[in-house]
């Protein structure tokens, strides 16, 4: 029983930890939503809202070294989008817990440097969720329609909340980590920690979509 148990065990962990299987998971997630084009007509909108990520400043180390990867996609993004299609607020959202920095300071801080007037910016800094996020940003958007930017495998969950809490997102995906496939890659089938993360990200998405589909609301 329990080298079955062991062999079981290290089969899970072989296949959890490569990329061909993280990309099978995030796959269905990311390709729910295309991106937004440039060149995509869309009605008015005064905001674009990014999600909050992970934020970690510390002494020496600037903004962009502080922001996660997720982090650093979105802001960037949100930065764009902003200026590519003259949009007036660029709303950032993201608390932390007691004793860390809210991710929405360092988006503000980085959007400022990269020529965002501080008059156009709404720093949202208290959530600590999605379901929390979509609160927040209600107070500020209202009825209205607004760009959302998030990870592209977080992005169904993500509409999904901002919907329930009676908003009208258009999905603005960003970060995404599964490409096509370009022929073998032996490498591919190498366990690695690229390939473990995107089968952790999936699986908590996977799970949070389970949690929202039997919550009420």
């Amino acid at each position: 029983m329990v080298p079955w148990l062991l062999g079981s065990a290290a089969v899970v962990a072989y296949l959890g930890a490569i990329s061909p299987v993280g990309d099978a998971l995030l796959g269905p997630l990311e390709r729910q939503y295309s991106p937004l084009r440039d060149d995509q007509t869309l009605p008015f909108v005064g905001y674009v809202v990014v999600l909050g990520s992970s934020y970690a400043p510390r002494t020496g180390i600037p903004v962009t070294g502080a922001l996660d990867e997720d982090g650093l996609a979105r802001v960037v993004e949100g930065v764009r989008l902003v200026r590519a299609r003259g949009i007036a607020k660029l709303v950032v959202s993201g608390g932390a817990v007691t004793g860390e920095t809210p991710s929405a300071l360092g988006y503000a801080m980085l959007a400022r440097s990269l020529g965002v007037d501080a008059a156009s910016l709404v720093v949202l800094d208290d959530s600590l969720d999605t379901t929390d996020e979509a609160r927040a940003i209600a107070t500020v958007v209202g009825a209205a329609r607004f760009i959302l930017v998030t990870s592209a495998y977080h992005m169904p969950r993500a509409v999904r909340l901002m919907r329930r809490a009676g908003l009208h997102p258009i999905p603005a995906p960003t970060a995404q980590r599964v490409a096509e496939a370009s022929g073998f890659r032996p490498g591919r089938w190498l366990p690695s920690s690229r390939g473990l993360r995107k089968s952790e990200h999936a699986l908590h998405e996977y799970l949070g979509l389970v949690a929202l589909a039997l919550s009420p609301g």
